[in-house]
């Protein structure tokens, strides 16, 4: 196995082993059936993409790996990625002492609805993935990019938005908390803010992109916005 795929499949379980962590230190017990079935969910899924892309797709699994606020070269997009960072953790950690203490009454039929739309979110993406080979996980711009019109970007401007926020929406809801919403809301500003700096980093640097702009209307929702 190479550094790459090292790197992809210890990054994921990594990550998997922190937000387990959260979920159920947080919680004050491992007999937390909502989170373990979430667990499942968000692994599960990241999994499936990340063998596809090691098959498929390595240059893109290698602009995918290297993430996070110190990945970043502008300043801007460093705050926002720490504050994204925080939003996610408070969206495991709200979650977690809500089931502590009791404070969402939720139906088991509804958290489903929320491991389905975090299922949802990651399938927007392995389809965002498989249509956009330059899809990087910091925003920059590869010197034989060119621009992508197709399939969900014919849609949307930033179907992978779409898909983070549907499954932003997923997590609390998979958790069984009503108050981990609130989190989401609050980060939503800084998801937007992300949004619009890269169209105007895009603009800038990316031919023809200010044309499809004018072209695919909507940024993140269909028909709204």
């Amino acid at each position: 196995m190479n550094n790459l795929n090292i790197k992809a499949l210890g990054g994921l379980l990594f990550l998997v082993l922190v937000m387990a962590s959260l979920l159920f230190v947080s919680a004050g017990t491992l007999d937390y059936r909502l989170a373990w079935a979430f667990l499942v969910v968000f692994g599960g899924s990241a999994l499936a993409i990340t063998l596809y892309l090691m098959k498929n797709d390595r240059k893109l699994l290698e602009r995918r790996v290297y993430a996070g606020p110190t990945a970043e070269k502008e300043t801007a997009q460093q705050i926002i990625q720490f504050l994204t960072t925080i939003g996610f953790t408070a969206m495991l950690v709200v979650p977690a002492l809500d089931y502590r203490l009791h404070w969402s009454g939720m139906p088991g039929s509804v958290a489903a609805m929320g491991d389905v739309l975090v299922a949802l979110g990651f399938l927007i993406s392995f389809f965002v993935y498989k249509e956009n080979s330059f899809a990087s996980a910091t925003i920059e711009l590869a010197p034989e990019q060119k621009l992508i019109s197709t399939g969900p970007y014919a849609l949307v401007r930033h179907p992978m938005y779409f898909g983070g926020l549907i499954m932003f929406i997923g997590i609390p809801v998979a958790l069984g908390s009503w108050w981990g919403l609130l989190v989401f809301i609050l980060m939503t500003p800084a998801l937007i803010w992300r949004l619009l700096d890269e169209e105007r980093f895009l603009a800038n640097h990316l031919v023809g992109y200010s044309e499809y702009q004018t072209k695919v209307r909507f940024r993140l929702v269909p028909l709204v916005w």
